[in-house]
């Protein structure tokens, strides 16, 4: 029987996060969970019925940790609808995307693990596909310029982007980054 100890599932995941980001997705094993969360041996394995749920439940939980705040969300929506604040907007996700470092490489793993596992590449297209789209619905409804394909560009420069400053850190310095991610900007979005 799988438990719901709600805490204890989000400590799990975030050390499956930790574990699939530092190992890989051939390291995550319910023992290495266990040991990342400090909990007893045999705890992960009450909580998730198989291995493809942990993978499909570390999906997510990135994405939830991902997700901007109210606070955030209001602030932007605030600002005026311009290319200075869709380049900002644009710079303050990299940076948070960025920042949670572990998510992202966790992530990273998971599409490598869902070329082999049809039901977690199912599971991260759905996932991807909603957030792309939800990501065009903000879009449209911020009144920032460009349209869905600016939208859709940017996403693939920027998740590219992402990647090489979690991956070779030395490639782009913070600034440069910066002046790429407003360069992107400019250059992408039409009036």
């Amino acid at each position: 029987m799988v438990r719901r100890n709600d805490g204890r599932r989000a400590a799990l995941v975030d050390a499956a996060i930790e574990v699939l980001a530092r190992e890989g997705a051939r390291g995550l094993t319910f023992r290495a969970v266990d040991t990342e969360a400090g909990v007893p041996t045999g705890t992960a394995s009450n909580y998730f019925a198989n291995r493809d749920d942990l993978l499909t439940q570390a999906g997510a939980r990135v994405y939830e940790r991902l997700t901007p705040g109210e606070e955030e969300v209001s602030r932007q929506r605030s600002a005026e609808p311009d290319k200075e604040t869709y380049a900002r907007l644009m710079r303050e996700v990299v940076g948070r995307v960025s920042g949670f470092r572990t998510g992202y490489l966790a992530l990273l793993e998971l599409r490598l693990e869902a070329t082999r596992r049809p039901e977690l590449r199912a599971v991260l297209t759905e996932r991807v596909r909603d957030d792309l789209a939800a990501n065009v619905a903000y879009h449209e409804s911020s009144g920032l310029p460009g349209d869905a394909t600016a939208v859709k560009l940017l996403y693939l420069a920027f998740n590219w982007l992402i990647v090489e400053q979690l991956t070779l850190p030395d490639v782009l310095s913070e600034a440069e980054r910066d002046r790429l991610v407003t360069a992107a900007v400019e250059r992408i979005v039409n009036d």
